[in-house]
This record gives C-alpha cells, structure tokens and sequence, in this order.
C-alpha cells in the first residue's frame, strides 16, 4: 500500500565524521556486510565522504496495533487452552463418578442379585451378569463383597475370593459413597452401594471402579480437537488483526503515533487559529465538526456536533445545502444578520468516508451592494420581459397598452402612454407637436384623476410633457407636491391627482429614428418609493425598445392601410346582374395582414356566367398587387369567351412572362427583390344556364363542390394541374357536370379549411367542408353563415374567400333553335322564323335590328361557314342571337375598298347589336350578339342600312 509521500517519509542522517569514518548506527539501524551502512537510492557517496545511512522509518501506528493485538490474541488463546483443559478433565471426572454410581446402584437393586447371594455359588451367577453390567456401563470393574470383605465378582479374575481392604465401612453400614484411592486396578474413583436384604439388612457391598488412568485418557483424546481449535482461534483472530491493523494503517496513512500527534495539533491549530468557518457534515445530514470560527458565525450551541443539522436553528436555504449532496461555490445564504458566503465539497474524491466539508465567509459587508445588485437583476428581468411582451402585435393602440402593462406594478404604479395621431393613423409623425392622444392607461380605478384613453391632450409650454415632445429629453418629478410646472396643465385636476395619492412622476420621451412619436409617464404613489436616476436610466432603456416597437406597429399600419386600399379597389365592389345564379359570398382577412385572395363573377354571353376564386401566396402590398393584375387578366381573357382550359392556359403563359420580367428587372438593380407571381392558385368555372352544365379547370386549387337539391355533396375533380407559372406547357383539362336546377356551387381558399390544422390532410378537411354543406336546401346568403360557422373556429392565418352559387335553368320557352342547311334560299325562311319568335316574345320594336344582324350571320355562315350551321335565339335580359358552324375562322372587321363588293355586313352587326364577339368550340365557331331590351328605339326611329354604310365602308368576315 502506498504511503502518503507527503507524510510518511525516509528520514537519512549524513555528515562527514572525522577521519572519514561514519557516525555510530543508530537504534534501528541495519548493519550491512563489513561494517558498512546502506547507502541511500540517490547513489554512492561521494569519494572520501562517509557514506549516508537511511534512518528506518517509524514504526506505524497500525504494526503496533497489530503486535498488541496478537500479543493479547495468544494469551487469550493460551488461557483459553488451559481452562478447557481443567474443565475437560473436571467435567470427565465427573462422569466417571456418575457413571460409577449408576452402575453401582443399578446392579445392587438387580432382581435376583439375593437369590445369587443366598446360593450354593455367587461367583458363578454373578460374575457372568457383573461382565455384561461393567462392558454396557463403559467402567473399569464391577465388584461385589460380602460383609466379610471377600471377592464375589471381578473384571480381575484372580482377585476371585481374595479378601478386599478398602474404604467400605460407610457401605456396610448401609451408606452408599463416592472416592478416589488407589485400590487393586490403580488409582481410581470408586462408587460403593450396599446390598440389603427384605429386612433392611446390609448383606453385600457393589463397588464401581474407573482408573484415574481411563480418565486421563478420555482427556488426552480430546487434547488435539482443543489444541487444533485454539491454532484455528490464533489463525482467525490473527488475520481479524491483519485487516483491522491494514484498514487502521490505510485511514492512518502508515504514520506513526509520534508523527498523529504532531499531524493532529497542527490539523487542530490550524482549523481553530483560521478566521473561516469550516463544517463537516455527514451525508446523513449530521454535523461532524465546526471550528469556533463557523460556531461563531452561524451562532451554533455548545452541542452542535453529532446533532441533525435542521435542529440547529439555520436558514431553511441553508439546511437544504447543507443536508443535499449538492455542490456550491459561493452561494450567499443569510445567518441571523449575517451574508454568509457558503462552498461545498464532498471528500469522496480524497477518502472513503461520505462526508461533506462547507466553508463559510462573513459577506455583511457586502449586503449593501448585494442589494443593488438585486435590484439591478431584477430591472434586467423586468426588460427581459418587457421586451418579450411589447410588439406582440404590429397594432399601434395594442402596443402602446402592453408597454404600459408590462411595468405595472414592478417597476411603477400607474402608466400612461400618449402619441401622436399621426402616429396611430400609421403616418409619419408631424413634427414636434405637443398635442397628443391618451393611447394607454393602467393601473388605476375607474374613479382616477387622470385624463382618460382617447383624450387628445395639448400640454402646455411649462410641462414636463411639453419638454419631453419638443426638447427630447426625459423629466424627473420626484416629488409632485413640490413641483409646480406641471400643474400648470389643469391646476384642479393637479390637486385632484395629489388627492389621489400621486406623488412622484417620470416622462420620457418615444424616440425612433431620431423622430419622438410620444411620451410614457411612469406614476408612482405615495406607498412606493420616489423615482431617481437609476429609475431614469431603466425608464430610457425601455422606452427606447417600445418606441421601435410603435414605430414597426405604425409602419405595418400604414402598409396594411395602403394594402387595404389598394385590395378593395382591386376586389369586386359588387357582383355584377345576371339572371343564371343566385350568388352569396365572403371575404375574411388573415389575421397577419391583407392577403391575396380574391374571387369574380363574370357573365358571359349565351346565358352562361363564369366563377373565379384564386389564391396568391404571402400577404401586404405585394399580393394585393398580384391579385389585382391576376383579376384583370381574367377578365381580360374572359372577354375572349375561352374555355376554362384555355382560359388557364394563357393565363399561365401570362405569369411565367411576367415572373421572367421581373426577375430580369430585378438582376440589374440592388433595391429590394420582387416576389414572384409563381406559387398563385386559381380555379375558373362556366355554368351555362340553357342546359345545366357546369364546366371547369383548375390550376393548382381546392376542387369546385356541388350540393345537390337531395342534400348530398359531390366535388367536380378536374385533373390536376399545377399552380400558376409552373406549367411548363403542360395541358389543362376540364371536367364537366350537368346539375339539376337549385344545385349549390361552392368555391373556396385553402384559408377556409386551415383554421383547425394547417397539415391536416385535404381529404379529411373536404369531408368536413361536405358535411357543412349537407342537408336542407339553404339560401346561398344562409349557406356562407353556415359554412363560416362551422369551419372557421378561430381567426385564420390566412385569408379566406367563399364564393356560393345557387343555379337556375333559362325556361325552355325563352329558348329558341333552328338547323339551317347550306343553300342559301334557306337564309329567308330562318329569318320570318326569329321574326316570329321576337313577336311572340312581344320584341317587335327590334325586330328589323335583329333580321339585319341574322340576315348577315347567317347569310354569312353559309357562304363561308361549314355544317352544322345552328341559329338560336334566347332571351334573357338581354336578346341573344347566337349563329353556329363548323368552320374555325375568325370573322373582323376591316376598311373596305370602293370596289369592293361585300366587306360591310360586320359592320352593320355592329352598329344594330350592343354587343357582339366569337367564342370557339371543338365543332367550330359561334357568332353572337346581345341586343338591349330597354331600347326605347322603334323601327321607324332606326337607322337605315344604307345610312349606316355611308359611315362606314369597311367591313368584311
């Protein structure tokens, strides 16, 4: 086992002798060969010094703990061996005299024993029997006399008949007794019992011998059990020693007693003379050991040590310290009016005892600044928090509020927060006006003095609020019943506040980007201390963060005001007249801001209107501008009267120009990057009224759903295409659907069904949407409510935009159709047949417009057109005369040379109809027209065709 090198040492003596010879060898010294010492581990002497004999180390406290205990260890073994021995012998002694006495007695009370007496041989009958009796009874002999001293039986066959002398008067006098003589077998314990007769008459002696011989043997038999039991006693109790003696030498550290001593005086001084108090503490919350200094300290009683710590009176921190296993360095813990300055070490590291040492420090001096420095944590604590609650929201009015909440009542009583107008209204701060408006106030009953949220307050020159706004700077009122300059402001309302309890005041200036935006003022009453500038300084630091905050709330007002503007310009003020749908709709905002979602309702000619919801990714400025120039260029390509697929088509094409301009735009400038329309959404619907067919496409959005009159709801599924400016030339298709009349149309945004969960999946968020839709036929306006109701259970975070259609059928009387074959003779017979029908229709007073444009049309269709060739006429609010064929080309108008024949009828259409346009199909083309019916125009009051083409020359299909 290693020693601790800094205790347990070799100690050499050396010197130079005189003559070269060594000192004499010192008790304990070992003489090596020749006379001479052995020389240290460092190496030889140097030539001509005597060499230097290392002093044998101390003989360690524990070696002699050791020999004592083996000294004491064989002597109690050796005592030990004695005793046994004498009780052994004793205790065998004692055995032979019982054994003797019970055989003895057993044999002379042995029926029969008189009866062999009284015969004509004793010897002969009894001898035999005493054999048996002796050989059970494990003693030497068995014998019998009679009163005349002769021989009856013996184990000695040749003592038969001899005449005995022996110690057997008590015997014959009828007393039976125990001795030890030497007799004819040696030395021996004999037992005597007589024998009498009927009478009480003693007639023979039964002796028991047991040579002392016989006892000595039965001890000696025992003598090396003993003497193996004592060696293995030695053996145990020497090894007991060892272990003792190795973990004693091990907690010792092999220091000697001499060298305890000296190591635990100074321990001893040392722990007592140092002016820092030191515990040990067991880890079942004991305490070992206080020096005077820690007695001192923690003012402990005389009988602190082995008592349970939490009955020492100690600061409850302190006992949970001091009774965990947990470390500290430096923790501050208060004793009586003391700080003290606790560390905490476990000694596991350095022995094995599970003990704890704790030194304290007296820190008083220090509680002053501990103090400040608490507050100082605390003013930290509070901006932390304040910081993390103020600019929750980008509302000027809300962030205002939580400013004036987030310090009521940690670090003042009441506040109050005025701003500029302008400010609220999200424009730039006009100047350094001192007219404000109360925004926020807290911390105050209903009955305060104070000027109320929402007052607009013109302070005057000689305030502190009036210094704030024009020079910047922060004001200190501590004590407001010796200040006069702010009751210059409303001297009853001043006497009013001091009433209240009001007696100490802050202002600090709003300040952000070198603009002041307000002012908050910090109150305090007279139950809390008065501000100072430490207070200032905190005050400054936290206006400077919420001004940041007011000055973001104000510009995201402004940009969301502009952005609002902008959105409903840009939106549909209203749904335009038509006779096909019946149309409810809602726009809700996204609680971030303006977003992009827009919906339309766009009628188109032929009784037919189109349906349009689209979606623009991001919120503000941007996607209000993307929505307006998406809106415009669908109503643009409306106006072409596309098919839905094509309609998207263009519109995609339209987008990726745009995105690729806009980048190009952007990689020459370094100002802000423009987002890209890329990512929009929109799905575009036509329902024709005539035959119930709804058509559709989507690019990239959320399926049309159709509830049907029965209350079921089915989805009209388009394949699916991607969102807008990421087509790459792929195609879109359509899919239709032929509703029953009263049939529900539903178009919608994804904001509509993110409310719960963003990530939930489409289909589950679509079966919700179909099982608000189910049931009772409702009115579109009851359709929306009911939609909203049960879908939008929270603000969304995106915008939403539903769009309800309930379909109507154009009734089959209001329709008209003709098949008209390729001979142009068919063309009069058409023409009288629509003539007809416009009577019937009570429209005579635009009859001859209307043959003129049918006239052209069809004579036109026939001329140049291909089979089928359809004519059909319907009215709604609106005459519309519609000419079908089956050729593709594209009729326009043009300037008509003098010589040329025709070119003009186009011209005349256009003149006669209010409006007119093309629209293509897979079999061809339509031709159509719509003519007011509010015309107050007769036929003599039209004009005629040979006027009209005097004003125009130049047209052709």
């Amino acid at each position: 086992m290693s020693l601790n090198p800094g205790v347990q040492q070799s100690r050499t003596a050396g010197g130079r002798a005189s003559g070269g010879a060594g000192p004499p060898p010192s008790d304990g010294d070992t003489p090596q060969p020749g006379g001479s010492r052995s020389e240290t581990p460092d190496g030889p002497p140097p030539d001509g010094a005597a060499p230097r004999a290392r002093r044998p180390a101390p003989r360690s406290f524990a070696r002699e703990v050791f020999l004592l205990q083996l000294v004491i260890v064989l002597l109690l073994v050796a005592a030990a061996v004695v005793a046994l021995l004498l009780q052994t012998q004793r205790d065998t002694m004692a055995d032979a005299r019982h054994r003797t006495v019970a055989a003895a007695q057993s044999f002379a009370h042995a029926p029969g024993l008189l009866a062999a007496l009284n015969g004509p041989d004793p010897t002969a009958t009894l001898q035999p029997l005493a054999e048996e009796a002796r050989i059970a009874s494990g003693i030497d002999a068995l014998i019998v006399y009679n009163l005349d001293g002769i021989t009856l039986t013996h184990s000695d066959v040749s003592q038969l008949g001899k005449h005995v002398v022996g110690p057997y008067a008590e015997a014959a006098e009828g007393k039976a007794f125990t001795k030890t003589f030497k007799g004819a077998l040696g030395p021996s314990v004999i037992s005597a019992v007589p024998v009498k007769d009927a009478s009480g008459n003693v007639v023979a002696i039964v002796s028991a011998p047991v040579t002392v011989q016989a006892v000595q043997n039965s001890v000696d038999r025992q003598f090396p059990v003993i003497l193996a039991s004592a060696a293995a006693a030695v053996a145990l109790s020497a090894g007991a020693a060892a272990l003792v003696s190795r973990r004693l030498r091990r907690q010792t550290h092999g220091l000697g007693p001499a060298e305890m001593t000296r190591m635990y005086e100074h321990h001893d001084a040392v722990l007592h003379a140092v002016r820092e108090g030191v515990l040990i503490t067991e880890d079942d919350g004991r305490l070992l050991l206080a020096n005077d200094e820690a007695r001192r300290l923690l003012d402990l009683p005389a009988d602190a040590e082995g008592r349970p710590i939490d009955t020492l009176g100690l600061d409850p921190g302190t006992v949970r310290l001091l009774a965990s296993d947990r470390l500290a360095d430096d923790e501050v813990h208060l004793a009586a009016d003391r700080l003290l300055s606790l560390n905490k070490r476990s000694t596991r590291p350095f022995g094995g005892h599970p003990t704890s040492v704790v030194t304290l420090r007296d820190t008083t001096e220090l509680r002053a600044l501990s103090g400040r420095a608490e507050v100082a944590r605390e003013r930290l604590r509070l901006l932390y928090d304040a910081s993390a609650q103020i600019g929750s929201t980008l509302d000027v009015a809300h962030t205002a509020a939580e400013l004036a909440e987030a310090v009521v009542p940690r670090f003042a009583d009441i506040v109050s927060v005025e701003l500029q107008d302008p400010v609220l209204r999200g424009d730039e701060p006009g100047g350094s006006s001192t007219e404000l408006r109360r925004t926020a106030l807290t911390g105050l009953a209903e009955d305060h003095p104070l000027y109320p949220v929402g007052r607009l307050i013109d302070f005057a020159p000689d305030t502190p609020m009036a210094a704030g706004v024009n020079d910047g700077r922060s004001v200190v009122e501590p004590h407001l019943t010796e200040s006069t300059g702010w009751r210059s402001q409303d001297p009853a309302r001043a006497r009013q506040i001091l009433d209240y309890g009001i007696r100490s005041l802050m202002v600090v200036p709003l300040r952000a980007r070198g603009v002041v935006l307000g002012l908050v003022n910090f109150w305090r009453t007279e139950a809390s201390p008065p501000f100072d500038d430490e207070d200032l300084a905190f005050a400054e630091e936290l206006a400077r963060r919420a001004a940041v905050c007011i000055d973001n709330a104000r510009r995201f007002t402004r940009e969301h005001g502009t952005a609002v503007a902008l959105q409903r310009s840009l939106m549909p003020r209203g749904l335009p007249e038509q006779e096909a749908l019946e149309v409810a709709h809602r726009y809700l905002p996204a609680q971030t801001g303006v977003g992009g979602d827009w919906f339309d309702v766009i009628p188109l000619p032929g009784a037919r209107v189109a349906l349009v919801v689209g979606d623009v990714v991001g919120h503000g400025l941007h996607a209000a501008a993307t929505m307006g120039r998406l809106r415009i260029a669908i109503h643009n390509f409306s106006t072409l009267d596309l098919p839905p697929d094509e309609l998207l088509s263009h519109l995609d094409d339209l987008v990726a120009r745009i995105d690729d301009q806009d980048e190009g735009e952007d990689s020459g400038t370094t100002g802000d990057h423009t987002p890209a329309i890329t990512g929009a959404t929109c799905l575009y619907a036509i329902y024709d009224a005539v035959s119930g067919r709804v058509t559709a496409a989507t690019a990239g959005h959320l399926p049309l759903a159709v509830a049907h009159p029965d209350g079921t709801v089915t989805f009209l599924r388009p394949p699916v295409s991607p969102p807008l400016g990421l087509g790459a030339g792929l195609p879109v298709e359509t899919a239709e659907l032929i509703v029953p009349e009263g049939s529900r149309l539903v178009l919608y945004t994804d904001g509509l069904l993110a409310c719960r969960d963003r990530d939930r999946d489409v289909d589950v968020a679509l079966a919700s949407l179909g099982a608000a839709l189910a049931g009772p036929v409702r009115p579109p306006e009851s359709t929306c409510d009911a939609v909203v109701e049960s879908l939008l259970t929270c603000r969304p975070d995106d915008d939403v935009a539903l769009l309800v259609a309930r379909t109507g059928l154009l009734a089959p009387e209001r329709v008209a159709e003709w098949e008209v074959s390729s001979d142009p003779a068919a063309v009069g017979p058409v023409r009288r047949a629509c003539a007809r029908r416009l009577e019937e229709w009570g429209l005579e007073q635009i009859g001859f417009g209307t043959e003129l444009i049918l006239s052209e049309l069809i004579t036109n269709a026939v001329r140049y057109g291909a089979q089928p060739i359809r004519v059909r006429l319907l009215l709604t609010d609106t005459l519309v005369c519609e000419v079908s064929d089956g050729n593709s080309t594209a009729p326009h108008i043009r300037r008509a040379k003098d010589t040329d024949e025709g070119g003009r009828g186009l011209f005349l259409v256009a003149q006669y109809a209010q409006r007119w346009g093309t629209r293509y199909s897979s079999r061809g083309k339509t031709i159509w027209t719509s003519q007011s019916l509010s015309s107050g125009t007769t036929p003599g009051d039209e004009p005629s065709a040979d006027a009209l083409l005097d004003q125009w020359d130049d047209v052709e299909l």
